[in-house]
């Protein structure tokens, strides 16, 4: 009877400073405790709710258990981020990064976009990357308490990777992005016919990632690209399997979840395109689902998209938390400036097209 009634044997103690990935176990306080998801320094103690991180298995004593598996270290580069939506000055009524994080509790901003003066960074509509009004946004965010990921390229405009005509040249240039702003991360939004279906500027930027990679292994480099609803496109493929050939070292490859005609459930369309990427990195790197997940990104639109498919904000949260169980690397949407309500008012620059509070989705995404 004495055997049978004795506690459990306690996991490893938790650290702050370790990463737990999902089935992970740590004790605190003569408790055990198994992680959902990617974590780092949330007290199991206080984060075991149902909602929360960590799952309380109830109460242990003795020694260590031997056979329970130490904490797991990140797999290599896919290293969780916090969200950080789209945010563009100088058009779309741009909010004071203050007012927004202040009011969501958001902690990090994508800052669109540079695009390229010859082979040179310059931020849209300016001749460089200082002095204007995007220098003046990345000052107030970090004066805000956020962080910020420039994010280089986009749809439209005159971009580096066509421009810069060798992959020197254009780790060149995003070199002087990352120097000029003392960068943690760097985003390449690679779109539309000159970059995304291009084959030799793909190769080009995946060459010129890998130059920056080499001599900026603490920068994680970031792949944001468009996707069917069951995962990536014919170029989309291709890209992370040239990737993988070109061993240039990719931290996130994040997908664009819309436009994609038909998507009437767009947590369903954005959960398919998920797991496509998820499997081809699978069978591409031969990651476990685990690192797959923790190489992924999703970039979502709010409100109403181009094509007219809608994302509410349940919609949003939904997507959220699917993400954030799957332990997935980056979250963001297109964008803050978007993030009020404007029913029926179309998709426009400065709202969203439908009913919600303002900065809803990015309250949502400061949750990720």
């Amino acid at each position: 009877m004495t055997a049978s009634n004795a506690a459990a044997a306690c996991a490893p103690a938790w650290s702050s400073t370790a990463v737990y990935v999902k089935d992970n176990q740590a004790s605190q306080n003569n408790h055990n405790y198994t992680a959902k998801w990617w974590t780092q320094n949330e007290s199991p103690a206080t984060h075991s709710g149902q909602w929360d991180v960590w799952i309380d298995n109830g109460a242990c004593g003795g020694t260590t258990d031997p056979t329970t598996p130490p904490p797991s270290d990140p797999p290599p580069g896919g290293t969780k981020m916090a969200a950080a939506p789209y945010l563009f000055p100088g058009w779309g009524n741009p909010p004071a990064p203050s007012t927004v994080v202040n009011a969501t509790g958001i902690k990090s901003f994508t800052m669109a976009f540079v695009l390229a003066n010859g082979c040179n960074p310059a931020w849209d509509g300016e001749s460089g990357l200082t002095g204007g009004v995007h220098e003046s946004y990345i000052s107030a965010m970090k004066a805000a308490g956020a962080t910020v990921v420039p994010s280089i390229g986009g749809w439209q405009g005159n971009k580096l990777g066509p421009n810069c005509p060798t992959p020197d040249a254009l780790a060149g240039a995003y070199q002087k992005v990352i120097n000029t702003f003392g960068l943690k991360a760097i985003d390449i939004d690679i779109e539309n016919t000159d970059e995304f279906e291009n084959t030799v500027v793909q190769d080009r930027i995946l060459d010129a990632l890998k130059i920056i990679k080499a001599n900026n292994p603490s920068v994680k480099t970031i792949l944001t690209f468009g996707t069917s609803t069951t995962g990536p496109t014919y170029y989309g493929t291709r890209l992370v399997q040239q990737a993988k050939a070109k061993n240039a070292g990719i931290d996130i490859f994040t997908q664009m979840p819309f436009d994609f005609g038909g998507g009437a459930d767009m947590y369903a369309a954005t959960v398919g395109a998920s797991e496509g990427l998820k499997n081809l990195l699978k069978t591409t790197f031969g990651y476990s689902d685990a690192q797959a997940y923790a190489h992924m990104g999703i970039s979502g639109m709010n409100g109403l998209s181009d094509q007219q498919e809608v994302t509410s904000p349940d919609t949003w949260t939904r997507i959220r938390d699917y993400a954030k169980s799957k332990g997935l690397a980056r979250f963001s949407f297109w964008g803050v400036n978007r993030d009020r309500g404007c029913p029926g008012g179309g998709v426009v620059s400065n709202c969203s097209g439908i009913a919600q509070s303002d900065w809803e989705f990015t309250r949502i995404s400061a949750g990720f």
